[in-house]
């Protein structure tokens, strides 16, 4: 990673930067040899070209950050920009292009990252701030202001491990902000975070500003709106969008949303066979994504599983994002104590009803989940399984709209 640049004012200059990983991890193995022999030996350029079972986790990025600047990076999941942010802080290699970073760089691109979970809280703000370059005497003057910040009082000698994820987040954002880094690298820790804490980040970042180049990965379109100058909207590894209008891109965003094809996770010991949702103009349930509801009105889902024999016990949820990702409802059968059975047939059907819908208008993708009761784990996990749209009584800012029940009081005071 290149250290030097010619103009003082630009602290990130990313240039035609490309990444790329292997799919199946015995060959990507085979392929980090081939790779570490011919570099020595020069021969080929093998960085340019996908081989078997390779793509591009990044491709082809190029952008120019200033001292006073604010990138809003956006996305999609896998779309590629965690990969980008870990470049950008020297944990991943490009396989082609080049970064150049000047001055100190504060992360956050990962929950807990840098932290000794078995060391307290202050004996990590020491570790992480020294880890940026700041002596013990810096750090020293800075302590009061970042236990301050964090608000993680009497907790700061109690060791990390036992810290929830909100604490984690308080005091990695303490650090990296009241340090004062040249370059703020903040990648959605801050979605943990309770409301009123997330808007004290996002005042303090605005403040940061004059001072630091900040690139900002957030789901939260309204957060992006309000710290960015500039966006960057990467698609399957590309830039799909990038200009200083941080309105269109977040437009471009939201019509990616609704294009969204499936994404399928887990352990594939489960799979999801066919869904369909109840739409009430036609009154039948249907497999596309026109349904549309109003304020009241019952979501009734239909989906039909292909379990695999080695399953015995299953629970179910789905859940429900807005536009801008937000995770607006969800709902599961360990809620009410449901527990599923494999009836040994391979594919069985069920179905689900969320009563008197509050969401706001606008379009909703459903995400379906099949659990080990015991453990937690994913048989399976399907992103974007169907799409429906609300049409709520009135406008609101909010995730859900209700009528209310209002009165006047007749009373003397």
């Amino acid at each position: 990673m290149n250290t030097d640049s010619k103009d003082e004012d630009i602290l990130i200059k990313c240039e035609s930067v490309s990444k790329k990983f292997c799919r199946d991890f015995k060959r990507s193995l085979w392929y980090g040899i081939k790779d570490v022999s011919l570099s020595f030996s020069n021969k080929g350029d093998h960085n340019n070209t996908l081989r078997k079972d390779e793509f591009w986790a990044v491709k082809d990025i190029s952008f120019e950050l200033k001292r006073g600047e604010c990138l809003g990076l956006i996305g999609h999941n896998g779309a590629g920009k965690s990969t980008l942010l870990k470049i950008l802080n020297n944990l991943l290699t490009p396989d082609v292009g080049q970064v150049t970073m000047r001055g100190r760089v504060g992360a956050l691109i990962e929950l807990g990252a840098g932290f000794n979970p078995i060391l307290t809280g202050r004996e990590n703000v020491y570790n992480n701030a020294a880890v940026l370059g700041f002596t013990k005497k810096e750090i020293d003057a800075k302590f009061d202001a970042i236990v301050a910040f964090s608000e993680i009082g009497e907790f700061i000698d109690s060791p990390v491990q036992n810290y929830s994820s909100g604490m984690k987040v308080r005091l990695g954002f303490a650090i990296a902000a009241e340090m004062e880094p040249d370059i703020l690298l903040i990648d959605e820790v801050l979605a943990v975070g309770d409301l009123g804490f997330i808007i004290k980040c996002l005042n303090r970042i605005s403040e940061l500003m004059t001072k630091t180049a900040t690139i900002f990965v957030s789901h939260s379109m309204p957060m992006v709106a309000r710290v960015s100058t500039q966006a960057l909207l990467m698609h399957k590894g590309t830039a799909q969008y990038s200009s200083t209008d941080t309105a269109q891109a977040i437009k471009q965003y939201v019509d990616l949303f609704e294009s969204a094809g499936r994404i399928n996770q887990g352990t594939g010991d489960i799979e999801l066979a066919e869904v369909e949702v109840f739409n009430p103009q036609t009154n039948s349930f249907v497999s596309d994504h026109s349904t549309s509801l109003t304020t009241g009105e019952d979501l009734r889902l239909r989906f039909k599983l292909n379990i695999k024999k080695n399953i015995k016990d299953f629970d179910l949820s789905i859940t429900m994002f807005d536009g801008q990702l937000r995770e607006t409802l969800s709902a599961s059968s360990t809620y009410n104590d449901k527990l599923f059975t494999n009836t040994g047939q391979g594919k069985q059907d069920f179905e689900v009803v969320l009563p008197h819908l509050i969401l706001s208008t606008g379009k909703y993708a459903v995400t379906l989940v099949a659990s080990n009761p015991l453990t937690g784990q994913f048989y399976m996990r399907v992103t974007n399984c169907i799409f429906f749209s609300m049409n709520a009584i009135g406008i609101s800012w909010g995730t859900s709209v209700i009528a209310g029940e209002w009165q006047e009081l007749n009373q003397q005071f």
